[in-house]
């Protein structure tokens, strides 16, 4: 399975990072990939630590387990970085990427020697500007999409347009601020 796209995604209880990853293995399904988006399960409750892992092919996929070794890791509470191992078998050609205000070199050291690239975007003041609330899922789905590369953000982008429409048909504002949150997070992650 070389040719496997493995993410791990760090977030908290309500947060959305579960329904992130699910979305992100829908996406990758509906544009001809085989994928795999679940959660890891525990005593979680609203602000708990959580785990959900994506695993995006061209292939089919035969492996049905945590990933341990992934070549990317979404963090999407970056107070995560000082109680959770978040680089644990990240591989050294993959990336982290943390939703943040800081700049990369203030978020390198909470990274236990990690040398991998480091991305960052403020999903937070995105989510804040488009939907009215803290909810960086959406913006955190749009930057992992962007650093791994794994669908075009053209693609992506009309693939969640239409899965808003059918989730939300009856609040098109939230579809608007949605999408707005997506194009914003392609374009600035850093």
């Amino acid at each position: 399975m070389s040719n496997t796209l493995e993410i791990r995604w760090h977030g908290r209880g309500g947060q959305g990072a579960k329904t992130a990853a699910l979305l992100l293995a829908e996406v990758a399904f509906k544009t001809g990939k085989t994928a795999q988006g679940f959660p890891e399960y525990g005593p979680e409750r609203m602000g708990a630590p959580i785990t959900a892992y994506d695993r995006i092919s061209d292939e089919e996929i035969r492996v049905h387990s945590n990933i341990y070794d992934p070549e990317y890791v979404v963090v999407v509470d970056e107070t995560l970085l000082e109680i959770v191992d978040v680089t644990k078998g990240l591989k050294e050609d993959g990336a982290i990427l943390v939703n943040t205000s800081r700049s990369k070199e203030e978020i390198i050291p909470l990274l236990k020697g990690y040398k991998g690239k480091v991305y960052t975007v403020d999903a937070e003041k995105i989510a804040m500007e488009t939907l009215g609330k803290n909810f960086p899922n959406t913006p955190m789905l749009a930057a992992i999409v962007k650093v791994t590369g794994v669908i075009e953000d053209e693609v992506f982008l009309n693939e969640m347009e239409g899965s808003f429409k059918h989730k939300f048909a009856k609040k098109p504002d939230v579809i608007e601020g949605n999408m707005a949150a997506l194009k914003m997070a392609l374009r600035e992650v850093k």
